[in-house]
């Protein structure tokens, strides 16, 4: 939730945001960066709103995520913000500007199918925190499938300060942490600490403001260089398991891991385990 943005009353009852109008800006609201080494950055780019989400950014990140999605190159995305902070939520400003349930839905909604989106990627997303990230930026976190914070990064599903329970970043929130210590952030709106955050298990990493590049491009090269096939079916198949009993899941894995020891990568690294040799894949 952008924490800097103040209500303002209005009599406005169009479904379309007042903001609609406003002209492009002059720079993208999300950059994208790709080196060639298979890292994609994707940096939201509203430094001066504190990263918020409007409608413009959901829309921004929708479609730089679903080319990401099509790149065989990329092998890992880092997902960062500009400025001061990773991302304190929805633009208040925006929403107060269309009261309106269906213009509610729809916004909702179409943030959901983005951070759907980060989930369904066929590769690893790590998230670079840094500053506040709150409300669905929080669930932006949650949402990632890796997160590096700097010390300094605090979070918070703070809504029900504003008389707002986030109850769409409780959906990836209570996923991530226990069930008791979601709920407490959720219901006090209180803020925790990177060392917290790491504890719960929100993030893997925590490091001084100056390493969190180093320490985010470390964790990326550990996985870039793997096949891609074996992480698309890991990926997908980590998320559909965490949702279904044991057993089916079980199943599911044995089906998966068959799959995937019928991939040419797959075959080629266990032949060269066998062999006590480096295995020489190409770009799978």
């Amino acid at each position: 939730m952008n924490e800097t943005a103040t209500f303002q009353p209005t009599s406005a009852t169009t479904l379309e945001p007042a903001a609609a109008a406003r002209p492009e800006p002059a720079e993208p609201l999300v950059r994208r960066e790709a080196d060639g080494s298979g890292v994609v950055r994707l940096t939201i780019n509203r430094g001066g709103a504190f990263n918020s989400l409007s409608e413009g950014v959901l829309a921004a990140l929708q479609a730089e995520l679903d080319a990401v999605a099509a790149d065989e190159s990329a092998r890992v995305v880092v997902l960062g913000g500009a400025g001061k902070a990773f991302c304190a939520g929805h633009d208040l400003k925006e929403m107060r500007a269309a009261p309106s349930q269906d213009y509610y839905e729809r916004l909702f909604a179409q943030c959901g199918r983005m951070m759907m989106t980060i989930q369904k990627l066929p590769m690893p997303v790590i998230a670079r925190v840094h500053g506040i990230a709150t409300a669905a930026g929080c669930q932006l976190v949650a949402m990632c499938d890796l997160a590096v914070a700097a010390q300094e990064a605090r979070f918070a599903v703070s809504g029900v300060n504003l008389g707002l329970f986030c109850s769409t970043p409780s959906v990836a929130l209570s996923r991530n942490v226990p069930r008791k210590a979601a709920f407490e952030m959720l219901v006090t709106g209180r803020f925790v600490d990177a060392a917290e955050a790491l504890r719960l298990g929100l993030v893997n990493r925590v490091v001084p403001a100056e390493r969190l590049d180093e320490e985010v491009q470390a964790l990326a090269d550990s996985i870039v260089a793997k096949p891609r096939t074996a992480l698309a079916l890991g990926k997908a198949l980590f998320y559909r398991q965490l949702e279904t009993g044991i057993e089916a899941a079980y199943a599911d894995a044995a089906c998966t891991m068959a799959c995937n020891m019928m991939d040419e990568a797959a075959l080629e690294g266990v032949q060269a385990f066998i062999d006590k040799r480096p295995a020489a894949w190409s770009r799978h």
